[in-house]
């Protein structure tokens, strides 16, 4: 996530959190702090965080379940993990397991 969609999302969520102060308790924190609903400071800060809503629109769109390339740090190729231990690599007995149910059978 880039870090634009970032910012957005930190302003959308203190816009969030006021508007439910608002709905709940009747407190609006954006006015109280910067000096009533038509101060200058708070209307900037009323139209930062309604342009952060429309910046995060195009996330509504994103398939959350895809990773972002562009902040992978792994190197792994594969998503199988490794259990080599410090002192040599630990033995593969999952061929072994197949064979000894194939001689099982052949017995029977």
């Amino acid at each position: 996530m880039g870090t634009l969609y970032r910012i957005a999302l930190v302003l959308v969520i203190i816009g969030a959190i006021n508007w439910g102060l608002i709905g709940f308790f009747k407190f609006d924190l954006v006015a109280s702090l910067f000096g009533g609903q038509t101060a200058g400071l708070s209307r900037i800060i009323y139209a930062l965080v309604g342009l952060a809503g429309l910046a995060c629109i195009p996330l509504l769109m994103k398939n959350l379940d895809e990773e972002d390339t562009a902040t992978v740090t792994h190197t792994r190729t594969s998503n199988r993990p490794n259990y080599n231990m410090e002192a040599g690599k630990e033995a593969d007995f999952s061929e072994y397991s197949k064979q000894k149910n194939k001689d099982n059978n052949n017995e029977k």
